[in-house]
């Protein structure tokens, strides 16, 4: 608990990165990115924060017949000797880092990662995504691919919290923050900020009504997760157009009730930040959404219990719509 009067402030940077190019090599993105934690040392943030997927072109959007034809994306350690001079020069400023990244374990599982590295240049934790979009098979009917659920597996890891940057952290990647749940689980171990990297192309091939809404959804439901869970919401983007395919910038600095308090206005690399009070969390916290005076778990339990939807039976429905008596 802090004293009277006194507050817990973590200045913060979202670290926004424009298009990175199928044959770019780490060596060139760690210069971006080193550039951009500089500019966030110079600003006194205390954390940078990275987009998923920071170090590569975002190569799902291609097939490859052997699942390993990707696998020179991968990181197989981290840090690696391409990153090892990121972590060295986050060390030197004091300046803590989280970076998305495409993982290879010893075992051969591949895994979309993110690690948060403290201001000593300690790691606090790696995040593993849990929610997988797009496909697993070939779809050449595609403008581009999403082929996701190909080249990672889900974590089974779940929502964790860590304690770090003098709160409590957390961590999100991509379509993890269109998920309530997310939050949910974060909001009751007490999450003060989540931390999220996205890529996000524009153009929906499953449906396409919803392109012009991509950059509305993104902000909705980082929003409603911030002010729903009392916590800060940090979204960061890896935007522009990147090897022919359009995509979402719009990185995003969220308050915890709910408002943007600082957003990228480029679609290319880009840092933004924002003194975030992690004490105004209890705003909503202790009134709003006080979890222990309020939530009714007993009622939820569909949401642990059952995966898909389970409508009503046809004849607990009158002819005209409404209930049968």
């Amino acid at each position: 608990m802090t004293s009277a009067g006194q507050s817990r402030t973590v200045t913060i940077g979202a670290a926004q990165l424009g298009p990175i190019g199928r044959d770019e090599s780490r060596e060139a993105v760690v210069v971006r990115l080193i550039t951009l934690l500089r500019e966030g040392a110079e600003a006194g943030c205390d954390l940078v924060v990275f987009p998923e997927l920071a170090l590569t072109t975002f190569f799902p959007r291609w097939f490859t017949d052997d699942i390993a034809g990707h696998d020179h994306y991968y990181e197989t350690s981290m840090p690696s000797p391409a990153t090892q001079p990121l972590f060295d020069e986050a060390k030197k400023l004091g300046v803590g880092f989280a970076l998305g990244y495409a993982e290879l374990t010893e075992d051969g599982r591949r895994f979309n990662t993110t690690v948060l590295v403290e201001r000593d240049g300690s790691e606090v934790a790696k995040f593993r995504k849990v929610h997988i979009p797009g496909h697993e098979d070939d779809e050449p009917w595609r403008p581009f691919q999403h082929l996701e659920r190909r080249y990672f597996e889900e974590s089974s890891e779940g929502f964790g919290v860590w304690r770090a940057f003098g709160g409590i952290f957390g961590m999100a990647t991509c379509n993890d923050r269109r998920w309530p749940e997310t939050y949910r689980e974060m909001g009751l171990q007490g999450v003060e900020m989540i931390l999220i990297g996205y890529n996000t192309p524009i153009h929906y091939a499953p449906d396409p009504g919803q392109n012009a809404l991509q950059g509305f959804h993104n902000h909705l439901c980082m929003q409603a997760g911030a002010y729903q869970n009392g916590t800060w919401v940090v979204g960061v983007a890896k935007g522009g157009t990147e090897e022919g395919v359009e995509s979402l910038a719009q990185s995003a600095i969220i308050a915890p009730s709910g408002q943007i308090v600082a957003q990228a206005v480029t679609t290319g690399d880009e840092l933004i930040t924002a003194v975030a009070d992690l004490d105004w969390c209890n705003h909503y916290k202790e009134t709003l959404f006080d979890f222990a005076r309020y939530r009714r778990p007993e009622l939820y339990q569909r949401i642990t219990s059952q995966k898909g939807v389970v409508a009503p039976p046809p004849e607990s429905l009158a002819p005209n719509g409404g209930e049968s008596s």
